[in-house]
């Protein structure tokens, strides 16, 4: 906190109302980040620094696609269960696919300061990898709308690396989920990015 805001945060909520220095807008000097990226404040901090939600009214509508991937590492035995579709619960990447479908339109509910959006397109794809014996998961999510689908496309993925998770955890629990990253986005202000550009 204290690196972030310019000093350690208050003791009490009486004193942090009355702390002038947080009246100021939170704002970051534009900095490199990793070499590649760069921004000038963080908008879902507001002027006193709490937490809210952008207004988005301004912004133009525009087609927003963003797509994440993410890994769920099984080890051979679970591998091969899953291969075999032998797991007692069922069909792990059917089901599984279907949950990262319905976990992206609840994104809203789930991380507090997205907005309620339209989606107008999810997919979810799983498939099995059997040099590292995992399943590679890939979501994308798509709107007509004034804000991005990056959270959606995140959500899809990570919930179906869960249920995949909790289909196969009564034979192994040294399941890891791992790589969760965006692989890609366009639309909006900021345009177009991809991880390999």
């Amino acid at each position: 906190m204290e690196s972030v805001f310019g000093e350690p945060p208050p003791s009490s909520l009486s004193s942090s109302i009355d702390n002038q220095s947080m009246a100021q807008d939170v704002k970051f000097s534009t900095e490199e980040m990793d070499g590649k990226e760069s921004f000038a404040a963080l908008t879902h901090i507001g002027s006193k620094g709490e937490a809210q939600m952008v207004d988005v009214s301004h912004k133009d509508i525009s087609k927003r696609v963003a797509i994440a991937r993410g890994k769920v590492i099984l080890g051979r035995e679970v591998f091969d269960l899953v291969s075999a579709n032998q797991m007692g619960k069922g069909d792990v990447l059917s089901v599984a696919k279907l949950a990262g479908i319905c976990g992206a339109k609840q994104t809203s509910n789930l991380i507090p300061l997205c907005h309620n959006i339209n989606l107008t397109h999810v997919r979810v794809d799983l498939a099995l990898n059997p040099h590292d014996f995992s399943v590679e998961i890939e979501g994308e999510a798509a709107s007509d709308g004034k804000t991005g689908v990056e959270m959606e496309a995140f959500t899809a993925v990570t919930v179906a690396g869960l249920t995949v998770y909790d289909m196969c955890k009564a034979a192994s629990k040294y399941i890891q989920i791992t790589d969760i990253r965006l692989e890609h986005k366009t639309g909006g202000k900021s345009g177009d990015w991809s991880r390999d550009k």
